[in-house]
């Protein structure tokens, strides 16, 4: 019924038309909220010492940091597909450029930037940004902390006033000689750094809360260069050259296969550092109220597009590769960014900063920026992230991939981690025990982990040890099974059963069945059907009344595609929270992609749907299903036993009134259906009730089907009364459900917003009433005929494919 259609003409109507005399809407002025301003004041203050440390622990020129914070703020902030991601030189790129710098030199590195960007620009136009991240997180974590580990390393000798060697292993073996030589004025500077930037975000109180608000890395700074220039230490600072001197890229001066290789590892690590940072970004967002709908999510295809341009530029300009920052956008998330203004805003401010401020620049001691960055890199070795990894039993890829980069190099490190990574992964999945036990109830088959082609040799020779004519019992404890194991399984199922013995397949919590065979006990649903209950015909157990087939029950596992029964013969419900979950995650994953189009369009369209369906709340009962209709097709009210309440203080129902008020009135649906349905349990409660007793809202509510009770003839009093084409009705309890949907149209016809449609008549005001009755066991549904039977009753008629194609 559903179905996307453009709007009518006469839609136009509603669109806004400015008044004939009003002037003409005049060019749209650029504004920047201020809480942008705030947010790229406080960006700049950490993005400036961090730059120049970066470019201080990477062996390159000072100010090619201050080019590259400046080219990511400006360009990768303008083009990039993260608003509020800031770019920059990232800690993460530090070992790489220092590598690059040490085996080609300064300028030729400067071209491995343009040609990473280049290939950056390429990845984003083959829009294959969602497939970096398949990546493991384990390897992506490893990365960063053994990237940390060398950070930390080679900057603890500056700290302690020497100069870093080229590798770790060097670095480690010098440490001694270097701890017996310390040079006090840095250390003191070191100390004054690294005591500040831990205790700054701890201070206590009121004060502390108002003082926390600047950034600590400034205040570390900013101190101990104040320290440095009162006292008179001496003892090395930074250093700008004139920007007349700075030097540009050249041409790549290289081995080819070097060359290759230097820029796949910038490509591969800023682009996978920037992406990761765009997501991590997008949870900010949303984490943070009133932003989400403001700021739009990572378009990560353009986002690694703006990171390429941003490259291009950077290398071109003499500065040092750039990735998206996590330090800095975090902060400005949390400084109260809402766009890429701040991020623009931040850029400009640094290229301000590296011409007017070069004098107080020159003023801060190396020491404290390399204990900054020092911090910084021991920060990426993060505790939490160790734990994770553990939780999920990939701790070897981790610690793997670390070590790799620490002793051999980034893209190295990575390619260790990918290797134990695809180890560990045919290790799992090759790692299925399969055990048999035999008990007093028969034999009983556990197979624990993956079950794949691998394992259908043990698997077989397992199944054919149980006897011909045997009790069987398969547990599958694992999370994927493939096609030839799942054959191997259905095969033996159906060979034992026609042998004469019986197999029940369990999933990992007892009693949850499946899979079963197609043609076992007249069941000729497919296994594993999402929605179904598994309650196809079979004996009743003896937990289970004979008639619980005609009992009016409800279970989560009916809306979840849970395998727990409920309401059918023999079934035992075994809905929960978690059922509920799985459900949900099962839209997500297989549902959602098919209807989001259509959902978004009346999302923005508002609904129009074309009827009201007023049914029972009975679970077995599902509209969309029954109707074939789709979202936006039907206004569904439903209630115990589907009454229409007539209208009237003492015996009406606002909430069934305001419904069909609202449905009539606003949302202007042309028909109306009244829908009964066989085995209600409120039409058997009206048959039971007994006069008197206690007032429960049941009995209160069950009052609205006493005219339907009044209307039904009992079982001696022959004909009468609604009936069904074809049939007699089965019993007291089905003619009291026809009856019940003739009466709910009357008191329908009672309320006076469908009084007042009924006689407008026409095509634009006129309205349909419709009875229905739906036969659960049958699955079939029987319309209230507009003409009468033989006797003047109400005559119910089945609903065929023929009556359509006639």
């Amino acid at each position: 019924m559903s179905a996307c259609v453009p709007a009518p003409a006469d839609s136009a109507r509603t669109k806004h038309v400015h008044p004939p005399h009003s002037p003409p809407p005049g060019p749209r002025r650029f504004r920047i909220a201020g809480a942008d301003v705030s947010a790229s004041i406080a960006v700049f203050l950490i993005a400036l010492p961090l730059s120049l440390g970066i470019a201080l622990a990477t062996g390159a020129p000072l100010q090619a940091g201050l080019v590259a914070a400046a080219v990511g703020g400006i360009v990768a902030g303008r083009i990039g597909g993260c608003p509020l991601q800031v770019s920059g030189p990232a800690a993460g790129l530090t070992v790489v450029t220092a590598d690059l710098i040490q085996q080609y030199g300064w300028r030729t590195t400067c071209a491995i930037t343009v040609l990473a960007g280049l290939a950056q620009l390429g990845l984003g136009c083959l829009r294959v940004a969602r497939s970096a991240l398949a990546v493991s997180p384990a390897i992506v974590h490893g990365m960063l902390a053994g990237i940390g580990v060398t950070i930390a390393v080679a900057q603890l000798h500056i700290v302690l006033g020497g100069t870093p060697q080229s590798a770790v292993p060097e670095n480690l073996a010098a440490l001694p000689a270097q701890l017996a030589n310390l040079h006090p004025a840095d250390v003191a500077v070191s100390a004054l750094t690294l005591t500040l930037l831990f205790l700054w975000p701890r201070l206590p109180g009121r004060v502390g809360r108002v003082l926390g608000k600047l950034p600590a890395a400034l205040i570390a700074v900013a101190a101990a260069t104040a320290l440095a220039a009162l006292t008179g230490l001496r003892l090395p600072k930074v250093d700008l050259p004139s920007w007349s001197s700075h030097a540009l890229a050249a041409l790549p001066d290289g081995p080819v296969l070097g060359m290759v290789a230097a820029v796949l590892t910038t490509t591969l690590v800023c682009s996978v550092q920037s992406l990761l940072g765009a997501v991590a970004v997008d949870k900010l967002v949303a984490a943070r109220p009133g932003l989400t709908g403001r700021v739009r999510r990572s378009d990560l295809d353009r986002e690694l597009l703006g990171q390429g341009a941003a490259n291009i530029v950077s290398g071109s300009l003499g500065g040092l590769p750039i990735a998206g920052v996590a330090v800095r956008s975090s902060a400005n998330v949390a400084a109260g960014a809402v766009s890429r203004n701040s991020t623009m805003l931040h850029g400009g401010y640094v290229v301000i900063a590296a011409l007017l401020l070069v004098p107080a620049l020159e003023l801060i001691p190396l020491a404290s920026l390399a204990a900054l960055v020092m911090s910084v890199g021991l920060k990426m070795v993060s505790l939490n992230h160790i734990r994770t990894v553990t939780r999920h039993r990939e701790v070897l890829v981790y610690a793997v991939t670390t070590g790799g980069v620490v002793f051999f190099g980034v893209l190295e490190g990575v390619a260790l981690g990918i290797a134990v990574a695809v180890g560990v992964a045919l290790h799992r999945l090759t790692r299925t025990r399969i055990t048999h036990e035999e008990t007093e109830g028969g034999h009983h088959i556990h197979v624990r982990g993956q079950l794949t082609f691998l394992a259908v040799p043990r698997l077989s020779r397992v199944l054919h040890q149980v006897p011909h004519g045997a009790d069987a019992v398969v547990e599958l404890d694992g999370s994927f099974m493939d096609h030839a194991a799942y054959e191997t399984l259905q095969d033996w199922q159906k060979t034992h059963t026609a042998q004469g013995g019986s197999v029940d397949i369990t999933g990992r919590r007892p009693g949850i069945r499946i899979s079963e065979p197609v043609e076992v006990d007249d069941c000729r649903c497919r296994p594993w059907t999402a929605w179904r209950n598994h309650q196809c015909e079979r004996p009743p157990t003896a937990t289970a009344p004979p008639d619980a087939g005609s009992q009016d029950t409800t279970g989560v596992a009916d809306l979840t595609g849970g395998t727990g029964g409920a309401g059918g013969r023999g079934g035992t419900t075994t809905s929960s929270p978690t059922d509920l979950a799985r459900g949900i995650s099962a839209f997500q994953r297989n549902t959602a992609p098919h209807v989001r189009g259509e959902l978004a369009r009346l999302a923005r369209e508002g609904q129009q749907p074309s009827q009201l369906f007023l049914t029972c709340a009975d679970s077995r009962v599902v509209t969309s299903m029954i109707t074939s209709s789709g979202p936006g097709d039907l206004f569904v009210v439903r209630n115990v036993g589907n009454f229409v309440p007539p209208p009237g203080e003492e015996s009406g129902d606002d909430s069934v009134a305001a419904a069909i008020e609202y449905a009539v009135d606003v949302l202007k649906v042309r028909s109306i259906t009244v829908c009964g349905h066989s085995g209600c349990g409120a039409m058997q409660a009206l048959l039971g009730t007994e006069p008197g007793g206690a007032q429960t809202p049941l009995k209160r509510w069950l009052r609205h089907g006493l005219p339907s009770l009044a209307r039904t003839p009992g079982d001696g009093d022959g004909a009468g009364g609604p009936r069904l084409a074809g049939r007699a009705a089965a019993d007291t309890a089905e003619r009291l459900c026809l009856a019940n949907v003739v009466q709910q149209l009357e008191h329908l016809r009672a309320h006076e917003s469908v009084s007042r449609r009924l006689a407008a008549g026409g095509a634009d005001g006129g309205l349909e009433l419709h009875g229905m009755y739906f036969h659960v066991g049958e699955a079939q549904a029987y319309l209230l005929a507009e003409e009468a039977g033989e006797d003047g009753e109400a005559v119910f008629r089945r609903v065929l494919e023929t009556d359509l194609t006639a």
